[in-house]
């Protein structure tokens, strides 16, 4: 929820609002959306959506990322739904190389 540190490690252009309701967007407005449920350290919902073939116009997907405290840490888990059929394969493709693999190369530093 932080524009300066998403586009430090994606290597793009983020705008991120920290309001219930607030927009997002990110690689340069390729990705957006709302946040339509923010609970501090535990919960972002967002209505989510990518500028790509095959995505209807229109059409948001739904990204729930819910963090709990563990020991030595936080565990994020995340799903996403409704995300059109031609574009699953590279969307969550798309999570593990834009975002998993730098964000844990990031936390490591």
């Amino acid at each position: 929820m932080d524009s300066k540190k998403h586009s430090a490690f994606t290597g793009s252009k983020a705008k991120i609002s920290r309001r219930t309701g607030g927009s997002f967007s990110a690689y340069d407005g390729g990705l957006h959306g709302k946040n339509t449920e923010l609970t501090k350290d535990k919960k972002i919902v967002q209505a989510w959506r990518c500028e790509m073939e095959g995505w209807p116009e229109k059409h948001f997907s739904k990204a729930v990322f819910s963090l709990k405290g563990v020991k030595n840490g936080t565990r994020l888990d995340f799903i996403q739904t409704d995300v059109p059929d031609a574009c699953a394969k590279s969307i969550a493709e798309g999570w593990h190389n834009f975002y998993w693999k730098p964000i844990g190369k990031m936390l490591k530093t």
